[in-house]
């Protein structure tokens, strides 16, 4: 009753969770999601995420089964029979034929095997390092698709805002194209100007549909990694820019310990050098002790028919003494040490490259900001002013339109590249706290 009780309770435990997951996922509205409410929905239902949760609970499963002892044998047999029908298994003290009083031996025999050499107490040590290299796996798995979502979702914000440009370099072209044949009924301009307008909107039309389709690549990208797929083309990123006045500080060595990879990689280190001790551990021999109750009537007179007996074996290390296991297990030590080498200069140079991606994208940003866009802005608005009161020619004005049209564009793709590059950094400095060890 007590357990059914228990079970009861985790059923509404776990239909509680659901609930409450399902609860918060319906509050993220998809057409306003933020960069918080997709990081949100990942951590829900990111597919590779889920995958490395799962590898750990496979690891803490083989931890239960490192830990226990070696089960106990029971062996029950019967022996003696005789073949003769006549006299049968009869017993010739009291001429009894019942099956207690039967010549025939019967034996119960219960066997252990003893480990020795600590060898439990080094797959326990095994383990719990391959539990905490997991842990580890599952925080970098989470580092790493945080910054493949986070690199999604300013890639869909860079989509959306070069649609909006296009968009609006659509609605001009077409404007300008009506008021010049307005002017070109009234003969104020050339057919062939209007011709270059012409073409230019059709240019423009092409520009426009390419950003919708790369706009819905950009959201297809993003419904994956926060396991929205049906529902991709409702998303709608919410979120502006992060600001450029944004320092990296030069904390690789502070950092470079502390990340998720590297003590992963320590972790394993750990657990092959348990391992090699386990490997050399097995040149101990182990002891099998085995008691035995055996009942055996009519055969020893003078003595009962209950007897016990007991028995020990040891293995003989007279052909092999398991050279290939221990030299495996120092291979796999050598091969881990070199591995955990390699994360952290893998970590570093990761560290080093994204220290300097983000000083050249802040500067580039600040540039655009401060100088480029607005020298570009008056330009254009130059341009328009001299070609409406009939001082310049159209060959300026489309050429000056689409050099802001450019210029902006490039400044959307500096400020995505800024933000991607500030995202990088930050999962590149990721460290884990210390009680997380």
């Amino acid at each position: 009753m007590r357990v059914l009780k228990v079970m009861g309770i985790l059923l509404i435990g776990c239909l509680l969770h659901e609930k409450i997951a399902f609860a918060a996922e319906d509050s993220v509205r998809l057409g306003s999601l933020s960069l918080s409410d997709a990081q949100q929905l990942f951590h829900t239902n990111n597919r590779e995420l889920l995958a490395a949760q799962r590898m750990l609970q496979a690891t803490e499963a083989n931890a239960v089964s490192a830990g226990q002892k070696p089960n106990p044998s029971l062996s029950v047999g019967v022996s003696s029979f005789n073949l003769n029908r006549s006299t049968g298994n009869k017993n010739p003290e009291n001429h009894s034929n019942s099956l207690q009083d039967q010549t025939l031996n019967s034996t119960v025999q219960i066997s252990q095997l003893f480990e020795r050499g600590d060898k439990r107490e080094l797959r326990i040590a095994s383990a719990e390092d391959a539990i905490k290299a997991s842990k580890f796996d599952v925080k970098d798995t989470e580092r790493q698709w945080l910054l493949t979502l986070n690199t999604a979702y300013y890639d869909l914000l860079l989509a959306q805002e070069i649609e909006s440009i296009q968009v609006s370099n659509v609605s001009l072209y077409e404007k300008t194209l009506q008021a010049a044949e307005l002017r070109l009924k009234a003969g104020d301009i050339a057919s062939s100007d209007a011709s270059r307008i012409r073409v230019d909107l059709l240019k423009t039309k092409n520009d426009l549909r390419q950003a919708q389709a790369n706009l819905q690549k950009a959201k297809s990208n993003l419904a994956y990694l926060i396991g929205k797929e049906a529902d991709a083309s409702s998303i709608h990123a919410e979120d502006h820019w992060p600001d450029s006045k944004v320092l990296a500080e030069n904390t690789a060595q502070q950092n470079i310990n502390q990340r998720p990879d590297v003590l992963a990689a320590e972790a394993r280190a750990k657990q092959a050098e348990e391992n090699t001790r386990l490997a050399n551990a097995l040149k101990t021999r182990d002891v099998n002790i085995a008691l035995q109750y055996q009942h055996f009537p009519g055969q020893m007179p003078g003595s009962g028919e209950n007897t016990i007996g007991a028995a020990v074996s040891i293995p003989l290390f007279t052909n092999y003494e398991y050279q290939g296991e221990i030299a495996r297990a120092q291979a796999d030590l050598n091969a881990a040490q070199e591995a955990k080498e390699q994360t952290r200069a893998a970590a570093l140079t990761e560290i080093d490259r994204a220290n300097a991606d983000l000083e050249a994208a802040t500067e580039k940003l600040q540039r655009f900001d401060e100088q480029i866009l607005t020298e570009a802005k008056k330009a254009a608005d130059a341009a328009e002013f001299a070609y409406n009161h009939g001082a310049t020619g159209i060959t300026d004005l489309l050429d000056s339109r689409r050099v802001l049209r450019a210029l902006q564009l490039d400044a959307a793709a500096v400020r995505a590249d800024f933000a991607k590059s500030l995202a990088a950094w930050k999962a590149a400095m990721t460290a884990e706290e210390t009680s997380a060890q």
